[in-house]
């Protein structure tokens, strides 16, 4: 019988997490500094830097340039020279100018040097919706680079774990891309979730136990996965996966826990075609369709631009759409 929490939590935002994170790091480690569009003296566009540049100096927390590609471009030259870069794109939508330093330079340079360089580097993008952005300020790429051989890509949904992720995608040697819900950067309720820790890493972290269905998400859609579930009561017991990274992409944790519910219902907020839940539920009817006591089920926004702020609620998935789809996986 699974133990159920209901509720809300407060805690360390995100912001304030990352920032303490990028603190104790850039203090640990002189190898280390970071670089983006106004950053230092404005402290980021969602001030997630704020106050950095003052205590570590121009030089590890540096303005650059209005350049995407720029950026990352001296990132890369920065982490075969030994140094520890952490950029930040301003928004994911700014992201396509650095595609192809990202993907023709950063994720080959270990099998290019026959893997006697590992460059660490981290590249900070501020994701998703809910914010009411224009255009190019609410978009979730991380199907972009989550298929690019050579580059991992985290999407966490806490400020604790994208402190856990940080500290690790540093020490990794190859490029990391960190997707950071910007609706969750200053949010400090959220649904109370399961305690435990990750197996690892980069594994996925089970945060609500269940018995009748397994959802998996990541980013800022798992505090609407976890309030339907929490709601939905006595009529289904949801299982919650927080995937955390979607490259590598946890699939032993995700097909326990399908053993355990025979239900799978995958929820993220980027579109539905060609997304991580493809590629989820090809995994599960790969290797766990025995398990299945019906039909995998996607829940995402049909392929289209994020359209504008004052429609915003009809493109993303919110609490009702999940809970129905669950009605309806279960019934």
């Amino acid at each position: 019988m699974s133990v159920r929490v209901t509720g809300t939590a407060r805690a360390a935002c995100m912001a304030e997490s990352i920032n303490s994170a990028l603190a104790d790091l850039l203090e640990q480690d002189p190898r280390l500094l970071l670089l983006g569009e106004d950053i230092g003296r404005l402290g980021g566009v969602f001030r997630v830097t704020r106050g950095l540049r003052e205590r570590f100096g121009e030089d590890r927390v540096r303005d650059s340039l209005l350049a995407e590609s720029s950026i990352v471009g001296q990132a890369v030259g920065m982490a075969m020279s030994g140094l520890v870069p952490v950029c930040e794109i301003q928004f994911d939508g700014f992201t396509y100018p650095a595609v192809n330093q990202l993907v023709t330079q950063a994720a080959r340079i270990g099998d290019r040097w026959n893997g006697q360089l590992g460059p660490s580097l981290v590249v900070r993008i501020p994701t998703g919706g809910g914010v009411r952005g224009v255009e190019h300020h609410s978009e979730s790429n991380e199907a972009l680079f989550a298929r690019v051989p050579g580059i991992s890509v985290a999407c966490p949904s806490t400020g604790e774990d994208a402190d856990q992720i940080l500290r690790y995608a540093v020490t990794l040697g190859s490029p990391v891309v960190l997707y950071e819900p910007i609706r969750l950067y200053w949010r400090r309720s959220t649904p109370v979730r399961d305690p435990g820790p990750a197996r690892s890493p980069t594994a996925a972290r089970i945060v609500r136990r269940g018995t009748d269905l397994t959802i998996a998400t990541f980013g800022a859609v798992t505090h609407e996965v976890l309030e339907a579930a929490h709601t939905l009561g006595p009529d289904a017991d949801v299982e919650v996966v927080d995937l955390r990274w979607v490259a590598p992409l946890d699939m032993h944790t995700v097909l326990e826990s399908v053993a355990r519910t025979g239900r799978l219902l995958i929820v993220h907020e980027g579109s539905k075609d060609v997304g991580i839940g493809a590629e989820i539920a090809a995994s599960v009817a790969e290797h766990g369709l025995d398990t299945l006591r019906g039909p995998v089920r996607r829940l995402a926004p049909d392929r289209r631009a994020y359209p504008p702020a004052d429609f915003e609620k009809d493109y993303l998935i919110g609490v009702p759409e999940i809970r129905n789809a669950v009605l309806g996986m279960t019934k």
